[in-house]
């Protein structure tokens, strides 16, 4: 036996430092199993698969507005920090997909959406792989509390923030349900606590429950502000 990221820097001939990031970003599987801890012990015959991250893309690009599709495990901060003068107005997981806004910093655009999301005048939507069937459209109506640390990890919690979410099912195929999401609040991991108080959570969510998968199985698919919708194909799918 010995620990993961050795293992992987010697199958693939890479540094010790190298080794611990992939695993650490999420990309790395032992034996099929999403591996998320470096120092995890296994034995020397293990077959490590290693994700590549998708190519960033650019939705649209107009005036003081850039929208992108983030790949799943590319920081948010990360896609700030290729484009120059531009700000965030919102933040995705990093193992979360879809469409991402930015703006350039302190413009009128920027002031006017991030007022837009303050105001719940932002209509996202989401679409979640989860485990089990959810037979109807429900909406969960669950106050959040976070706790950040070195990580943030949140929970529903009567002391918590006012936290709405609307899931519909779009399919079902054996114990899976493709479900469509929209919310109304933006809590720190809002979908997928949501999700997993239900007893629905997510695939590929290690944090809160999910059963193993490539990556977390959530993808932003579409944003509404100003009177402009923007969209990013779908990633993965129900099968």
């Amino acid at each position: 036996m010995d620990k993961a990221y050795k293992l992987l820097s010697l199958q693939k001939r890479i540094s010790h430092s190298k080794a611990k990031s992939l695993i650490d970003s999420g990309l790395v599987s032992a034996n099929g199993k999403r591996l998320t801890l470096a120092r995890t012990l296994l034995e020397p015959s293990t077959n490590f698969q290693v994700q590549e991250v998708a190519p960033l893309r650019i939705i649209a690009q107009s005036g003081d507005l850039l929208v992108v599709d983030k790949p799943a495990f590319l920081e948010s901060y990360a896609i700030q920090a290729r484009f120059k003068g531009y700000e965030l107005l919102h933040r995705l997981d990093k193992e979360t997909s879809g469409v991402l806004l930015l703006a350039k910093s302190k413009s009128q655009k920027a002031l006017e959406i991030i007022h837009a999301f303050k105001a719940r005048k932002v209509e996202k939507t989401y679409y979640a792989l989860v485990s089990g069937i959810v037979p109807e459209s429900s909406t969960i109506n669950a106050p959040i509390l976070t706790k950040k640390d070195k990580s943030a990890k949140s929970k529903v919690h009567k002391d918590g923030l006012p936290a709405i979410t609307h899931i519909t099912p779009e399919s079902i195929v054996g114990k899976k349900t493709l479900l469509k999401v929209q919310i109304e609040t933006g809590r720190t991991h809002q979908i997928r606590v949501h999700l997993a108080h239900i007893g629905h959570p997510i695939l590929g969510d290690s944090l809160y429950g999910g059963a193993n998968a490539a990556r977390l199985m959530l993808h932003a698919r579409a944003i509404c502000v100003l009177g402009e919708s923007f969209e990013a194909p779908m990633p993965f799918s129900l099968c």
